[in-house]
């Protein structure tokens, strides 16, 4: 059992099963010639977000339990990296969306979760107060050099530059593949973890321009301690990309991701205090007014005759 709790969502990730509903819930089957076939029911109703890895099938009835219980399914990848694809519930809330629009629409708000970011990563020491955005992405580059210079002398690389060209990826140094490969599995991990809060992945605060914006802002806060480390300890990998994927999906178990992801973006958001899900069952959706906030839905508001 994975029960929700106030202020995190709970996530379970599934590969080389078949999902499917029975007269008793959804359950996931898996055949093996060793022991036979095994089934596991899932507790849809505490489940926040399921991934669907290789190898999996799932039934129209069983994606219909899940959004009925307002579950999010994503498709994603080996060990859940690469979101291709996301089913979203329309029971699923818009408070962490709404959050994320506002800070994002105002300038003063959107330069306040920049800063936290880059506080989260160097220390608040590491920010003076008044710093403009331009000013700290100078301090993101030397900071990340000097991590650079760190590693590379601790591997005995002897002088390293971040380069990333896939024109010429065949031809590139395994420090740089197999960064660049580990990268991609952040961004997809990351990519389903804001699907799953129903945020939006193209409203970034530090990045610009891209569908996939707010995805590069939240992975950068976690470079340092995941990708990078490993990319160095890859130098004389003679396969730096399929082992910067293997080891990256080891790793998730031990840093605990998901989790991390989720309650950084609602601490990003000022989503300090806990917030209850609504029961899609018991509320309908508001509507929008500008001068007293949400107001009921699902009723005539014309002046009684």
């Amino acid at each position: 059992m994975l029960p929700r709790i106030a202020d995190s969502l709970s996530f379970l990730y599934l590969d080389i099963v078949r999902i499917h509903q029975d007269d008793t819930g959804v359950c996931a089957e898996v055949t093996s010639e060793r022991r036979g076939t095994e089934k596991v029911y899932l507790p849809t109703a505490a489940l926040g977000c399921v991934l669907l890895g290789p190898g999996t099938s799932i039934t129209a009835r069983a994606l219909a339990t899940f959004a009925r219980h307002g579950t999010t399914v994503l498709i994603t990848g080996a060990g859940g990296v690469r979101c291709y694809a996301a089913t979203l519930p329309d029971s699923l809330t818009t408070t962490w969306l709404e959050r994320q629009t506002r800070a994002w629409a105002d300038d003063t708000h959107r330069l306040a979760v920049a800063t936290a970011m880059y506080e989260k990563r160097f220390g608040e020491a590491a920010v003076p107060p008044g710093t403009t955005l331009a000013q700290l992405r100078g301090l993101e580059g030397q900071r990340v050099k000097a991590h650079y210079r760190l590693l590379a002398q601790q591997y005995k690389i002897g002088r390293f530059r971040r380069a990333y060209d896939p024109a010429s990826w065949d031809t590139q140094d395994p420090v740089n593949l197999a960064l660049s490969a580990a990268n991609t599995c952040l961004y997809g991990i990351v990519h389903a973890a804001i699907l799953a809060l129903g945020c939006s992945a193209a409203l970034g605060f530090v990045h610009n321009g891209n569908q996939q914006a707010f995805v590069y802002d939240i992975a950068d806060l976690y470079k340092a301690d995941l990708t990078i480390p490993l990319a160095f300890s890859l130098s004389s990998s003679t396969n730096p990309e399929a082992e910067a994927r293997r080891s990256f999906r080891d790793g998730l178990r031990l840093f605990k991701l998901l989790p991390r992801i989720v309650a950084d973006i609602q601490e990003l958001l000022g989503l300090e205090s806990a917030y209850d899900i609504p029961d899609p069952e018991e509320q309908l959706v508001d509507l929008w007014d500008p001068i007293s906030g949400p107001v009921p839905g699902g009723m005539n508001h014309g002046a009684v005759t």
